[in-house]
């Protein structure tokens, strides 16, 4: 029962001190606000902010209406090797992938050498248009997954009364697939604009100027060239305000049941054939294209540029490796301390403060830490270490929705018996919690490496040049027009992204069977 109760006791200390460290940095940068007036600038950057965050959202559930219809209705070789490389874009660093658009769409890119040629007009990779497409780029593949098994959860059952009845695919998809679609799309809609309004490496590095500046990127040039730290904290106040009004508007909208239980049976069934099937494969075929594009075009472009890498590549690498490391285990440690608590007595606050990070960005963390630290602290004496922390706060949402459902899972059917086997504290953690949770642990702990490895935010506030990460350092081979070298080290993060991701996974895996 001590040991009970000490796990209880921990479980709640700690979502207090999330709770703390997410408010308290909002009410820092809150009062630290010395003008409350926006200024002009300030205006375009929320208008900005809101546009970019709005049209990457609804181009990127638009097109994934069709991409997941073709994927649920297709089978083909490769089907299941593709929807699996739709998680790749999520867990690809940003600055990564960037590069790879700029490399593709840019001035000197084949698709502007192809409009060249077609007496067409080229198009421009930064503003508005490049930032859209890049935000597209990370999320479409994210709604299509998210769409598909919204279509999967449909019984097949009802298909197959549709196809008995006769019914055409347009009757089809209006009685069965259209209120499916109604009850998902607002809500996937919801949580990529929430993602596109924290998108500061894409700003950072595709926008810029008064007519293509978001609110983060207003808060990084306030603090890091201006060093207005009024403005700069007004700003990121206004942040969380925004991410905190979209975040309870997501976890408000409730989506309506669905068409019931079926009888579990696949849903292989004959797909329409004619003009459709040409259009789905076309879908298909660009949608790959789209997104295996800037990939092969960094690896093509880095692979010459390996032979020569740029000085201080080998410590910004070690850098990243050691932060992305500890983020993943603080992570996962603090995501399991609350599933087993919540999982052994809900409570309704405790949930709360473990999706409270979704409501803020990297930014205002930083910003709100910044402000706590000058004080006492030359901030960039402490850059890693706050990542570290800052990095761990904001994955930690998704590993604890992700061991949520398990932990539950592993109570409802061994609490008792455990319970009545003498089995507690640390024999019970042993020998059965993470045997039964170590698969999804370690995805999810591979999922925040990977995720804090190509993290463009706080770092970017407090590391001078001996501090950087390497998404920093990539994103200054960049800003120097190195890009021979920027495709070079960005190859080696995104090895060493996916080395750190498999390696968590491949763990966990080997532990849930030893």
């Amino acid at each position: 029962m001590a040991n009970r109760a000490v796990q209880i006791g921990l479980a709640e200390a700690l979502a207090l001190g999330i709770a703390a460290l997410i408010l308290g940095s909002a009410a820092m940068v809150g009062l630290r606000a010395e003008d409350w007036a926006f200024k002009p600038a300030d205006w375009a950057a929320l208008r900005f902010t809101v546009l970019q965050a709005a049209l990457s959202a609804g181009v990127s559930v638009l097109l994934a209406v069709p991409v997941a219809r073709a994927l649920f209705r297709r089978r083909f070789a490769g089907r299941g090797l593709l929807i699996r490389l739709m998680a790749a874009p999520f867990v690809l660093p940003v600055v990564v992938a960037v590069l790879g658009i700029v490399t593709v769409f840019g001035r000197a890119g084949p698709v502007n050498a192809l409009l060249t040629a077609l007496g067409l007009p080229a198009i421009s990779i930064f503003g508005l248009q490049g930032v859209v497409l890049a935000n597209v780029f990370f999320n479409l593949p994210l709604a299509t997954r998210m769409l598909l098994h919204g279509w999967q959860a449909i019984p097949a059952e009802r298909f197959r009364l549709a196809a008995s009845l006769g019914m055409p695919p347009a009757s089809q998809f209006r009685h069965l697939e259209a209120p499916m679609l109604r009850a998902q799309m607002p809500a996937i809609a919801l949580v990529i604009f929430l993602i596109c309004l924290a998108s500061f490496a894409i700003a950072l590095t595709l926008g810029g100027g008064p007519r293509a500046s978001t609110i983060e990127l207003a808060i990084y040039q306030a603090l890091h060239f201006d060093f207005d730290l009024g403005r700069a904290a007004l700003l990121a106040f206004v942040q969380f305000l925004l991410c905190s009004a979209v975040t309870l508007a997501a976890s408000r909208l409730t989506l309506p049941e669905g068409f019931g239980a079926g009888l579990g049976r696949s849903a292989d069934l004959p797909a329409p054939a004619g003009w459709r099937r040409w259009a789905d494969g076309a879908m298909l075929a660009v949608v790959v294209l789209f997104l295996a594009m800037p990939v092969l075009a960094v690896i093509l472009k880095g692979l010459p540029g390996m032979a020569k890498l740029p000085p201080g590549l080998a410590q910004s690498a070690l850098n990243s490796v050691w932060v992305a490391a500890v983020s993943a285990l603080i992570s996962g440690v603090a995501a399991l301390t609350l599933v087993l608590a919540q999982a052994r007595r809900p409570r309704a606050w405790l949930e709360l403060s473990a999706m409270l990070p979704l409501a803020a960005s990297s930014l205002v963390l930083g910003v709100g830490l910044f402000l706590m630290l000058r004080p006492f602290v030359a901030p960039q004496t402490l850059a890693l270490p706050v990542t570290m922390l800052v990095n761990a706060t904001l994955t930690l949402p998704y590993l604890y929705r992700l061991l949520l459902p398990e932990a539950r899972q592993l109570h409802s059917d061994y609490d008792r018996l455990a319970s009545s086997l003498g089995l507690q504290g640390a024999a019970r953690l042993r020998y059965l919690t993470l045997p039964r949770l170590a698969r999804p642990l370690g995805y999810g702990a591979g999922l925040a490496a990977a995720l804090s490895m190509g993290d463009l935010g706080v770092i970017a506030l407090f590391a001078d040049d001996g501090g950087a990460t390497l998404p920093l350092f990539v994103q200054r081979l960049i800003g120097a027009y190195r890009m021979s070298q920027a495709a070079a080290a960005a190859l080696i993060l995104v090895a060493l992204s996916y080395a750190l991701f498999w390696a968590f996974d491949r763990i966990g895996q080997h532990y849930a069977k030893a």
